[in-house]
């Protein structure tokens, strides 16, 4: 038993005749543990994984084709603005051109009714005042004749009377 003891002591030390290139029990038993943990790994590790890693690489898809079709939508949201913004600006300066056009007409048909009133109110005043003018001058032509008369009575002495002539409309002096 002693050389037992002395081989197992001599393995132990690493004293044994083992030669690297090959291969004892342990790598066999080493490589099957590792090619079942590989198993294991490609069997339920590895699809979880590579479902997520598909169904993110769907997700980048779905939002980079999301991005472009706003794109496209705000482009065309951009373009019905400018063309709405252009089609709302003509139609407010056309407003504005017929107000002003309106506002025009207006002061130019109160304009007119202002001058025609203004004409009126002259002619009319005209016309009294010329008819004022005969009134005054009719009034003045009896007075003078009184007058004349009165004065003509005190300087002679006598007393002399006012004929009676016609009121004359001042044409004929």
């Amino acid at each position: 038993m002693s050389d037992l003891n002395l081989t197992i002591l001599a393995a132990e030390e690493g004293g044994g005749q083992s030669n690297f290139l090959i291969p004892n029990g342990t790598f066999f038993f080493v490589l099957i543990i590792f090619l079942i943990v590989l198993g294991v790994i490609a069997k339920w590790v590895v699809p979880p994984i590579s479902k997520v890693l598909h169904d993110r690489e769907v997700m980048v898809q779905k939002t980079t084709e999301d991005n472009r079709r706003a794109s496209q939508l705000r482009a065309a949201a951009d373009d019905d603005y400018r063309k709405v913004m252009a089609a709302a600006r003509r139609e407010a300066t056309n407003v504005r051109e017929e107000a002003r056009a309106e506002g025009r007409k207006i002061v130019d048909e109160a304009r007119t009714r202002a001058t025609t009133e203004v004409s009126s109110v002259l002619q009319q005043a005209t016309e009294d005042l010329a008819e004022q003018s005969r009134a005054v001058m009719a009034d003045l032509q009896n007075s003078v004749e009184s007058l004349a008369a009165q004065l003509a009575s005190r300087v002679l002495g006598v007393e002399v009377t006012t004929r009676t002539v016609p009121a004359t409309t001042g044409q004929g002096r």
